[in-house]
């Protein structure tokens, strides 16, 4: 079983230490104590409660209706936009997480891209990796 501390909890939740013991003292979230005595986050608790908080979140319901194949969707707001003549370069700010997408300028135009949009990028790929930390 992985475990994870308090604030490593947090930061993958995007919330504040305290929110994560207040969430370990109701019973929402499943802890345990260290040898040294620091509360330990048992990991696969926290993926279902990363699930839930994903579902009940007002960026969930950003697109409605949508119907796509791609499934891998991340919600985040434009932070700029670089046109040329035939190309768009788009940064989304997702959380702590950049997202840069090269597409026509076209489409970058009739979607009305620009700073402080609310936008999903997608992603349907068979060639993505999944690292694990250190």
């Amino acid at each position: 079983m992985e475990t994870l501390s308090v604030s490593a909890a947090a930061a993958l939740l995007g919330v504040s230490d305290d929110t994560v013991r207040r969430w370990v003292d109701a019973g929402r979230l499943a802890a345990s104590r260290s040898p040294r005595g620091r509360l330990e986050i048992d990991g696969r608790d926290l993926a279902r409660l990363a699930q839930e908080l994903a579902a009940s979140s007002p960026l969930a319901e950003e697109f409605p209706g949508h119907r796509t194949s791609s499934r891998n969707r991340i919600t985040g707001i434009v932070t700029a936009v670089t046109r040329d003549t035939v190309m768009a370069q788009v940064e989304l700010q997702a959380g702590p997480f950049r997202v840069v997408s090269l597409l026509s300028r076209e489409a970058a135009d009739e979607l009305g891209l620009e700073p402080g949009v609310v936008a999903a990028a997608t992603v349907k790929a068979t060639n993505v990796s999944v690292e694990l930390p250190g």
